[in-house]
């Protein structure tokens, strides 16, 4: 890709749709739009050209285009978007990718694309072996070995998951704010939630990591990531960093590692 040009990349959740512009290395924008099934490529088309103006960045200038998606009825509509507003064939990151990341799951095919991304982005920026704890729709924890393999990890429910779970089957307990209560007890009810949920996740995280360590026998990196991480991290012991755009450089790492070898997303 040449260097002046603009990469869009496109990290596909269950909640929500994270969106960033490259220039070479550097991010310019980030955006995050509401995952819908129900939404054609031209509405995301649309909703994208529009955010390009906003941050006051040219749609003609992307020469490449690379998706991660874990809802597999969005990733033809993105690939439709991706040719018919912004010119460009997308690299769609699949299991069968080559990533430059050695899974070691019993299945390879089962791992998230997100996941793949998220190692080969921790390992790059930090080195191994390190642990990457993403906070999504479910938040999950991603070990990655000292010479770069992926070895596995753990699936545990969201925050906004978890919270929306409480809020449907507790009838008296109300809609929250997601902030930091500033003490364990709580004085009330909102208070108490609060507490609840972030020293309860921040606690989940702490007790994984330190299994997780213990059976591989070293101090692994802690890396978090995801919109809630920034919140949790610093009342966990074990978080280190916090990048809340691993998954947008994962994503550029790979679409470079290609581009570099086969030369996919650009026009033929």
């Amino acid at each position: 890709m040449n260097s002046g040009g603009l990469l869009l990349a496109l990290d596909v959740g269950n909640t929500h749709i994270t969106a960033g512009v490259f220039r070479g290395s550097e991010l310019l924008a980030r955006w995050r739009l509401g995952t819908d099934r129900a939404r054609t490529e031209d509405e995301y088309g649309v909703f994208l050209r529009q955010l390009f103006e906003v941050d006051a960045l040219t749609p003609e200038e992307v020469l490449g285009v690379v998706v991660a998606s874990v809802v597999p009825p969005l990733s033809g509509v993105l690939e439709k978007l991706a040719v018919r507003y912004f010119n460009k064939k997308p690299l769609m990151v699949r299991p069968d990718t080559d990533t430059g990341i050695r899974v070691l799951y019993d299945n390879p095919r089962e791992v998230g694309a997100d996941r793949i991304v998220n190692a080969l982005a921790a390992y790059t920026l930090y080195g191994g072996p390190c642990i990457v704890v993403d906070f999504g729709t479910a938040t999950t924890f991603d070990v990655i070995s000292r010479t770069g393999e992926y070895l596995g990890g753990a699936i545990s429910p969201g925050i906004l998951t978890s919270t929306e779970a409480l809020f449907h089957k507790a009838a008296k307990l109300p809609r929250i704010e997601l902030i930091d209560p500033g003490s364990a007890i709580g004085k009330n009810t909102i208070s108490s939630m609060q507490a609840g949920i972030v020293y309860g996740f921040a606690g989940q995280v702490d007790a994984l990591v330190k299994h997780i360590r213990r059976e591989l026998g070293e101090n692994a990196t802690v890396i978090a990531t995801g919109g809630l991480a920034s919140m949790v991290a610093p009342h966990a012991e074990t978080i280190q960093k916090v990048d809340v755009d691993l998954t947008l450089t994962g994503l550029r790492l790979i679409y470079e590692r290609h581009q570099g070898i086969q030369g996919i997303g650009q026009e033929k």
